[in-house]
């Protein structure tokens, strides 16, 4: 097939996600290597938000590649009831990258089903049913994982399920309060947060769920001590503490997992994305022992036909030892200040932005009308005009590929790339900012 052969046919046969149908156009790919992509007019694109921040190797990764090809070979499938020497390597590496109190995986195949299982687990191991978590949140999109969503992408399937309590996210940038530090904002959230939780009766609440680091949202970077101020909350009142890991997971903030800056041990950390970076579906849900062991003697009332699947914790394997073999680790962290560097040169420079938050190698852009006001350059839930649409149309005419969320433009390269490349993409967005600083403000 031609490029627009492979676009028209998708157009009138495939359904394609948060989309207006009629509005679709989507660029047809021939083929991608690293951090770049092509279509079939050799036209080259670079991936500056790792496909749906999950891409972290880049493409055409060989060792991944091979292990496939090795499982495939073997054989491509059994029943999770059966051993597959992939799905039991892949757990062990697993647990020994978590924290010393965590014990068992249940793998599944993607993040909404990550984070499902987990409010599920939680609930037959306390018994209890209420389960918090944040506004600013996106935590999937199916029908569990939707109402634990905070955002708008849980609007259309309300009314919800009972039990599922919303609370605000620590987003001292856009607090209407002042704080004087970190730790008087985390105070003050912390404070809110136990109000709630008396509230809503602390017997009935089995869970706090929350990204880490807030993700597609806005990368919001909890202030000093508010993750370990919630465990301490989750302690106080008997209830597990859950991170979702999902996006931040695998080496993206540079550390294995983000709840590691923060000196936690969550009850439960939902993974998936940069376990295998998307080259086959994966993702899982992380216990404690102490979870565990309840189920060596109580149901286990999970399961998926997939979970596990061999060829996936194949590739899992291959991206974990790819992760630690080549000390991406390190090399994020190094490129990440550069890329911190850089946006706070922007913010800086631009009237638009309003602020810049980053940790490794991801980070958002928000934009605003005023920054002394700070009032955002679209609404929340509300870009009636289309604003963000056409600022991505501007970073897509230069070849910078990557995906915007309210007023964020997200900025999460693989973490592959390199800081000769990195500062080449950046002085498109640069240029896309000094348009937006005259055209939209």
């Amino acid at each position: 097939m031609t490029g627009e052969e492979i676009k028209s046919t998708l157009k009138t046969y495939n359904l394609q996600s948060w989309s207006k149908q009629k509005n679709i156009n989507p660029i047809s790919i021939k083929k991608a290597e690293g951090i770049y992509l092509w279509d079939y007019e050799d036209n080259r694109y670079t991936d500056m938000s790792s496909q749906l921040v999950n891409l972290n190797v880049g493409f055409g990764n060989k060792e991944i590649n091979n292990a496939i090809k090795e499982q495939v070979d073997q054989f491509c499938f059994v029943a999770p009831s059966y051993g597959a020497e992939s799905r039991a390597k892949l757990a062990k590496k697993i647990i020994e990258l978590m924290p010393d109190t965590m014990g068992k995986v249940f793998f599944t195949n993607a993040g909404a089903e990550s984070n499902e299982n987990a409010v599920k687990i939680a609930r037959l191991f306390t018994g209890k049913s209420k389960v918090f978590s944040r506004y600013r949140s996106y935590h999937g999109s199916s029908f569990g994982a939707g109402n634990l969503t905070g955002e708008p992408r849980r609007y259309t399937l309300e009314p919800g399920i009972p039990g599922f309590v919303k609370f605000f996210d620590p987003y001292v940038y856009r607090e209407v309060i002042d704080f004087p530090s970190e730790e008087d904002a985390t105070k003050y959230y912390l404070g809110k947060l136990r109000e709630q939780i008396q509230y809503e009766g602390p017997d009935s609440v089995a869970a706090i769920v929350l990204e880490t680091i807030t993700g597609s949202n806005g990368v919001i970077i909890p202030p000093k001590g508010y993750l370990p101020g919630v465990r301490a909350l989750c302690d106080e009142y008997n209830i597990l503490m859950i991170c979702d890991e999902v996006m931040t997971g695998w080496g993206r903030t540079g550390k294995m997992f983000a709840f590691e800056h923060f000196d936690v041990k969550p009850d439960i950390v939902t993974f998936a994305k940069g376990v295998t970076c998307g080259y086959v579906p994966l993702g899982g849900v992380v216990v404690s022992k102490k979870i565990a062991e309840y189920f060596d003697d109580n149901l286990l009332s999970c399961g998926l036909t997939y979970s596990g699947h061999p060829l996936a914790c194949a590739a899992g394997i291959a991206t974990v030892n790819y992760y630690e073999d080549s000390n991406i680790l390190s090399h994020v962290n190094e490129v990440g200040k550069v890329l911190g560097a850089k946006l706070e040169e922007m913010k800086t420079k631009h009237a638009c932005v309003g602020d810049v938050r980053y940790i490794g190698l991801f980070s958002a852009v928000e934009l605003v009308k005023d920054k002394k006001t700070k009032e955002a350059l679209v609404p929340y839930g509300k870009d009636t005009e289309g604003i963000m649409g056409k600022i991505l149309g501007k970073l897509k005419e230069r070849k910078f590929m990557t995906y915007t969320h309210e007023n964020m433009i997200i900025v999460a390269p693989p973490l592959i790339i390199t800081e000769e490349q990195l500062v080449e993409e950046l002085m498109k967005l640069d240029e896309v900012l000094s348009i937006v600083d005259k055209e939209f403000i």
